[in-house]
């Protein structure tokens, strides 16, 4: 529950609209909604605080890097959450996820790993 209420409020500063398709790496700060088809890596600025969107439409043929994502369309590619992912039901994955905090909706579907990291600033310990 406490991850689902981190990405309440997102704020998109970039979209990729769904009739639109874009050829290369993308590499975005704030946050990023793709509604078309990227077909590179996509990439978020290192040390920002970043969100990105990929809706049931959108479709991401290449890595993704980010801090904090949100897919209910399709990739194929691995994925890097340095914070935190969200699997929404229309997901389709076909590749690694590496991620610190997960969660995923019935109807996800991943075909790949599922793999754990530490976080990057760990809590500290009594």
């Amino acid at each position: 529950m406490a991850f689902r209420k981190k990405f309440k409020a997102v704020q998109i500063d970039t979209l990729v609209g769904p009739m639109s398709k874009v050829v290369g790496d993308v590499y975005y700060g704030g946050g990023l909604q793709i509604e078309g088809t990227v077909e590179g890596n996509v990439m978020a600025k290192s040390e920002d605080k970043s969100v990105l969107v990929i809706s049931e439409m959108g479709v991401v043929e290449g890595e993704i890097r980010g801090t904090s994502i949100i897919i209910d369309g399709t990739v194929h590619g691995d994925i890097y959450a340095s914070e935190g992912i969200e699997l929404k039901a229309g997901a389709k994955i076909n590749g690694d996820i590496y991620y610190t905090s997960l969660g995923m909706t019935v109807g996800a579907e991943v075909n790949g790993k599922l793999v754990c990291q530490p976080s990057p600033n760990p809590p500290d310990t009594l």
